[in-house]
């Protein structure tokens, strides 16, 4: 194959064919068109390089190299230009270079159509090998921008959720990188970690996105933190939909806020929600679902003390008289005071669950007539409920 007169040709005029190179693949991959996201200068640098590659091949026998082809590689993923769009302008320019040599063949009569066949089988050969190290240094730099993208996301939320936004990054920026509107309605989640790394929302941010509820999420040891839009029709209803669709999640919300400055308070409004869910079972829960829950495990020392200076003397019993009783005064609450509808919940005779209501009147000195007995009584068996074992 003696092809050397023509690269040699063809390399003299390099400016010019770098930029009819450029303008070939502009006219024929999309991505390539827009100005701001590949300037012309740039697009042409790039088909200088690889093109003085390819030619130099030919006319001086100079060793195929791969940093330019993976040069482009990773130009182009910064870029966010699709490998596949990537991958069409590399064979689009590979092409108009071997018309090019055809062309120019034409005035070499030492070239033969062997040596144009063989040519052909050279250039496609070089073309698998940079196509292959173009693609090579796409995912790999692909990859990396995502792990970036990431840790800036997380690090953009952390600094939401702790309140320590500062610098030249505002809170309305913050937003728009974490690609979150900048008004509210918004909301915290906080989700129980069983295991350290594993998700108990697996899914949910690609979930809220189909359903038009940009999101924001956090791994954390023991807890999986996410700040959510609301601000689309409905959200509220959409956003615990998805939440209860992962059935053995354990999940606290806070109240709806409207200015990210209160993200950290809605976080700790959050993480009381989820401390209020019962210890047993999974479950979603706002914070004002429950507000007398929520000031409970906001005071466990107090809600401890509460506990034994009202149910202490039932506590004290032994544990099938102490599990009766407190069983019983439960359902009491949940049926409104209903001694009948109580006695249906625990499948016992209504005398059975007035007895036990006196006996726990006797224990705790506290009568269920009276108002504030009764408040005493809710609130020390809320406490007892949400303790620790």
């Amino acid at each position: 194959m003696d092809l050397s007169g023509v690269g040699t040709a063809l390399h003299a005029r390099l400016p010019d064919l770098s930029a009819r190179m450029a303008a070939r693949i502009r006219a024929e991959v999309e991505s390539y068109r827009d100005e701001t996201l590949i300037p012309f200068a740039s697009l042409q640098e790039s088909c200088r390089r690889n093109a003085d590659l390819l030619l130099g091949h030919f006319a001086f026998g100079t060793p195929p190299d791969d940093h330019p082809a993976r040069g482009t590689g990773r130009l182009r993923a910064e870029q966010g230009v699709p490998l596949s769009e990537t991958l069409h302008a590399y064979r689009v320019g590979f092409e108009f270079i071997w018309s090019e040599m055809v062309e120019e063949a034409g005035g070499h009569p030492e070239v033969t159509d062997a040596d144009l066949v063989a040519g052909s089988s050279e250039i496609w050969a070089l073309f698998g090998r940079y196509a292959e190290a173009v693609a090579a240094s796409h995912r790999a730099s692909s990859a990396e921008l995502v792990l970036q993208r990431e840790s800036r996301r997380s690090a953009l939320l952390e600094a939401l959720l702790t309140g320590a936004i500062g610098g030249s990054t505002t809170l309305w920026e913050a937003a728009r990188q974490l690609g979150l509107p900048e008004r509210g309605p918004y909301a915290v989640a906080a989700a129980h970690v069983p295991d350290p790394g594993a998700e108990p929302l697996p899914g949910i941010e690609a979930a809220l996105r189909e359903a038009h509820l940009p999101s924001a999420w956090r791994l954390l040891p023991d807890q999986q933190i996410g700040l959510v839009s609301l601000a689309a029709p409905d959200a509220e209803t959409v956003c615990f939909r998805a939440l209860r669709a992962r059935r053995a999640a354990r999940v606290g919300v806070s109240p709806a806020f409207d200015s990210l400055r209160d993200t950290p308070q809605a976080l700790h409004f959050a993480r009381l929600a989820l401390a209020g869910l019962p210890a047993e079972g999974a479950g979603v829960v706002r914070f004002d679902d429950n507000p007398l829950a929520m000031v409970v495990v906001a005071a466990p020392a107090e809600s401890a003390r509460l506990v034994r200076l009202v149910l202490g003397p039932v506590l004290a019993l032994p544990p099938l008289d102490r599990r009766r009783l407190v069983e019983t005064l439960e359902h009491w609450f949940a049926a409104g005071g209903v001694a009948a509808e109580a006695a249906q919940r625990l499948f016992v005779h209504p005398n059975t669950v007035r007895y036990r209501l006196r006996r726990i009147e006797e224990l705790t000195g506290r009568s269920l007539s009276d108002p504030a007995a009764v408040t005493d009584l809710g609130a020390a068996l809320q406490a007892h409920r949400l303790q620790p074992g």
